[in-house]
């Protein structure tokens, strides 16, 4: 079996996506400075380092929860 996306990976085929999900990807893909190795924790750090609302927060954090989903469903749970 494939191995699964990274989250960053997974998080950048929302991008044409019209979601907050799609909203958060677009913006992940235009950062050169997204902390894609640093975990749930990092990248809710790094957004709130920079000042990010808390709906992009709580976007993020509901992404990572879809993409859990992904990777159980890829058997890399």
């Amino acid at each position: 079996m494939p191995k699964s996306k990274s989250f960053t990976a997974w998080l950048k085929t929302h991008a044409g996506q019209s979601s907050a999900i799609g909203d958060l990807a677009r913006d992940v893909s235009a950062d050169p400075g997204w902390p894609s190795r640093r975990g749930l924790p990092g990248q809710r750090d790094y957004l709130e380092e920079r000042g990010a609302i808390p709906a992009a927060v709580e976007t993020l954090e509901r992404a990572w929860t879809q993409y859990e989903a992904y990777r159980a469903a890829q058997g890399d749970a």
